[in-house]
């Protein structure tokens, strides 16, 4: 479930709380959640390592270490990156724990175990086929329509997808679209003008706001200090089936688009 909301406030916290930080352990429960690159053990190649920053891409933490490696985590649908004081109980489903020199941890921890942390060499273009960042000068109206252009998928489809815009998952999509008063049905290519700029601008206001309030908690998300987010206190449409709309009191309908459960309004999204 964590998208770009969840995961930069998990990043940010780390970064608040690691960084500097050397590991002096690390202890693997679960081998198919630890991945190195071929020829080195994940354990014996993270010990020693300083963490020296901590960044988000899409939906991925990315701790930088001192020898140019970065550390990649992709939470998937239940992960939890949290840090740990000396002593602390493991949460349920604990996977990867990293000891570090001032005696906390930061430990992996993933109930359905399809997160995973990989390893990477410093010169690998791991992101190479992942889009534009939203909140990103790069992302602008002019960039946003070539992504858009001529594709004939629901808007709510290329939403999803990260190789066109990175970090975006269901729950941002669905705001997004109520919010640019846009039926999530309609095919993207079609989007022009005002449609496309009043979109473009309404994921970065619902990504920037999700932040703020340290994201959102439907199931499993909390942060790195082991904290919900507020931003389900806030959602227009997402989870609401049959409650009135926001903005013009219409119950809200559900369909599935792509795959995914699809919240909207049909009175406000034409």
């Amino acid at each position: 479930m964590p998208e770009l909301p969840e995961v930069e406030t998990i990043a940010r916290g780390l970064r608040r709380a690691i960084v500097g930080a050397q590991i002096l352990a690390v202890e693997v429960r679960k081998p198919k959640m630890a991945q190195a690159p071929a020829g080195l053990d994940f354990s014996a190649a993270l010990r020693g390592e300083c963490i020296e920053a901590v960044e988000r891409r899409a939906k991925y933490v990315v701790i930088a270490l001192g020898s140019g490696r970065r550390l990649l985590t992709s939470l998937r649908m239940t992960g939890r990156l949290v840090v740990q004081a000396p002593g602390e109980r493991d949460f349920p489903a604990t996977y990867v724990v990293l000891d570090l020199s001032d005696g906390r941890r930061l430990a992996f921890a993933d109930t359905r175990t399809f997160g995973r942390m990989r390893l990477i060499e410093p010169n690998e273009a791991w992101d190479a086929e992942i889009g534009p960042e939203p909140l990103e000068r790069a992302f602008t109206g002019e960039r946003f329509g070539a992504i858009l252009a001529k594709r004939r998928t629901p808007i709510k489809a290329l939403l999803l997808d990260q190789r066109r815009v990175a970090g975006i998952g269901n729950i941002y999509a669905c705001e997004s679209l109520w919010l640019a008063g846009i039926r999530p049905s309609r095919p993207a290519g079609s989007l022009r003008g005002p449609a496309r700029e009043r979109l473009r601008r309404s994921i970065i206001d619902v990504l920037e706001r999700a932040i703020e309030m340290r994201g959102t908690t439907v199931d499993d998300y909390v942060d790195a200090e082991g904290l919900k987010g507020g931003f389900q206190n806030a959602l227009a449409v997402y989870g609401r089936l049959g409650e009135g709309c926001l903005r013009c009191g219409s119950p809200i309908r559900r369909t599935v688009i792509a795959g995914r459960g699809t919240w909207w309004c049909g009175q406000c999204q034409r």
